[in-house]
């Protein structure tokens, strides 16, 4: 993958970064950007942090800047500085000790060596620096690798993964991200130190990963290494090469998934991992009739409780795993494109999380053999339908009911759980459009009810 020659114009690094640069230099010291900036600078992307290695030791960098630096890292030599409103992290040129737990070094050790400091980061595209005029140090080939669109280990693809696993998720996180191919030697090395990612916590596993569903590339990199993802994730293994035998789908069960994670909008991570989970139950759930034909009863139920214990083992968020076992769970009801059916659908699952629901049966119809089937206009029909709902404003919970507790209370309802069966009533009668949401009409329709005041003491 051939890029255009990259261009570097003053103008495109940060001014607080500038500034921290050529402060450290009228000083008297070497001052680079390094890391992931100068990488989306040769790109021609924004970034998003500004980091600064320097030959300076950081009780002199603190000299350079003082009151406005602050010694958040000085076992690693880094000390954030303050200019112009923004946070710099500038860190001593350094060495790493020995890795013994494959994540973290036991020390560091300060040299005035750059080409010491870049040797020991992770990916060539990432081991490139650059001073306040735009000369870069590349002693890695980084930038021949930017161009080509290659990602590449930093020497030894083995040692840098030995080092520190979660380098493996970071470089398929790359792939995913830009588009680039993993070099060679580097792509194996992924594959053979795969376990190690079991040294990692689960909390930056699942990080790395959501940023990687988030790429625009996820999928290739989810096809070529499924047997890494398979080391957090082997509940995902089975669904490969599992055959459906049903006229309804074209692929094998994780084919289907990653294609449905490919259509489903909007491409968040969370949607993106629910597709990838919605057939998770599958191969535990598969039967076939006198034709041959492939069944999958209740895989939506016993997908859901696998996707949830997957979600609390990486340490997902409640939000997340709530949404994620409840999409997973219904993605195979219908939603109805009747008025009533569709309010009720609101009232169950209201409006967000309807939407939602929707995107993921779009997505997985999208996935399947549209020679059998094309639900994309009923989806149409129905998301209409749910516009016109909306915008009339119609009741789809209790507490948009025109009426509520203390109004009862007022029309005689003694006080306990009577109010509650009558305001569960009236909402029913509501939803079924038998009356409308409207303060008089609803106390109108309990008189008539089987909560008649006439007849309450």
């Amino acid at each position: 993958m051939q890029r255009e020659n990259m261009r570097f114009s003053e103008k495109n690094i940060q001014p607080a970064a500038l500034a921290v640069l050529k402060t450290l230099e009228s000083a008297g010291f070497e001052a680079w950007l390094v890391g992931g900036c100068v990488r989306d600078l040769l790109l021609g992307l924004q970034p998003h942090d500004w980091d600064v290695t320097t030959n300076a030791l950081p009780e002199e960098v603190m000299s350079v800047f003082p009151g406005h630096s602050i010694p958040t890292g000085l076992q690693h030599g880094t000390v954030s500085v303050r200019a112009l409103g923004e946070t710099i992290e500038v860190t001593t040129y350094r060495v790493d000790g020995a890795y013994f737990d494959h994540r973290h070094p036991s020390g560091v050790t300060f040299t005035r060596s750059l080409s010491e400091d870049l040797r020991r980061r992770d990916l060539t595209v990432n081991a490139i620096a650059m001073d306040a005029r735009g000369k870069r140090f590349d002693p890695f080939e980084g930038e021949r690798d930017l161009t080509a669109g290659v990602l590449r280990c930093v020497e030894d693809p083995v040692r840098r993964y030995r080092e520190d696993a979660l380098r493996i998720m970071r470089t398929l996180r790359f792939a995913s991200r830009l588009g680039f191919e993993v070099e060679g030697r580097t792509a194996a090395a992924i594959h053979s130190e795969k376990e190690l990612l079991g040294n990692i916590a689960a909390e930056r596993i699942r990080e790395e990963w959501f940023r990687l569903l988030s790429g625009a590339h996820f999928a290739p990199v989810m096809r070529e290494y499924t047997d890494v993802f398979g080391v957090f994730c082997p509940e995902m293994l089975p669904m490969v090469g599992f055959r459906q035998n049903n006229p309804h789908h074209i692929y094998d069960v994780f084919e289907h998934c990653l294609h449905a994670a490919e259509a489903v909008r909007p491409p968040t991570a969370i949607l993106r991992l629910t597709m990838l989970l919605h057939d998770v139950g599958k191969p535990l759930c598969y039967t076939e009739d006198a034709q041959g034909v492939g069944h999958f009863y209740a895989h939506a139920e016993i997908g859901a409780e696998m996707a949830g214990r997957i979600a609390q083992r990486l340490k997902c968020s409640n939000e997340e795993i709530e949404l994620l076992t409840c999409l997973v769970k219904n993605h195979d009801m219908l939603i109805p494109n009747t008025r009533k059916g569709l309010r009720r659908a609101l009232s169950r699952f209201g409006e967000e999380r309807l939407r939602e629901l929707i995107a993921v049966k779009r997505a997985d119809d999208l996935a399947q053999n549209h020679a059998v089937h094309d639900y994309q206009s009923y989806f149409d029909e129905v998301e209409r339908l749910l516009g016109e709902l909306l915008e009339e404003e119609v009741c789809f919970s209790l507490k948009q009911l025109a009426v509520d507790g203390r109004d009862l209370l007022k029309a005689g309802i003694p006080q306990g759980p009577q109010v509650g069966e009558a305001l569960a009533y009236l909402f029913n009668e509501v939803l079924e459009e038998r009356v409308i949401n409207e303060r008089e009409a609803l106390l109108t329709a309990l008189k008539k009810s089987r909560y008649d005041l006439q007849k309450r003491p």
